[in-house]
């Protein structure tokens, strides 16, 4: 009985561990991403909704991938802020990534202040 029991518990164990695995080290952020953040970053600048973008995109964190997904949805309007289809489907991969936020939001506030800092 007692191996019976081991058993249940390895399955359990190896379970868990793919059910809680983190993001692979390939979803880094790369220099192209950093300019695209950039790019995001300074469209929300120059309109001034930088408070409102930093609330949702804190807000929004956890869903990040759900939200990326949803870019894919709405493509027709994104060609107000990027040129190229080809750019704004290198955004949405970018925000599929898990500091895409955090590198997002850090532009986002560099450049606050520093037009209006």
């Amino acid at each position: 009985m007692s191996s019976k029991n081991t058993s249940l518990l390895t399955r359990l164990k190896n379970y868990c561990t793919h059910a809680f695995a983190v993001s692979p080290p390939e979803s880094a952020i790369t220099e192209d991403d950093e300019v695209l953040a950039e790019k995001a970053a300074a469209f929300i600048v120059r309109r001034r909704l930088t408070a409102p973008a930093i609330m949702l995109l804190e807000t929004g964190r956890p869903f990040n991938y759900i939200g990326s997904q949803l870019l894919t949805f709405l493509s027709p309007f994104v060609s107000i802020i990027f040129s190229s289809t080809a750019e704004f489907d290198r955004f949405t991969r970018f925000l599929e990534k898990r500091e895409s936020i955090p590198c997002l939001i850090r532009h986002i506030e560099t450049l606050e202040n520093k037009n209006h800092g």
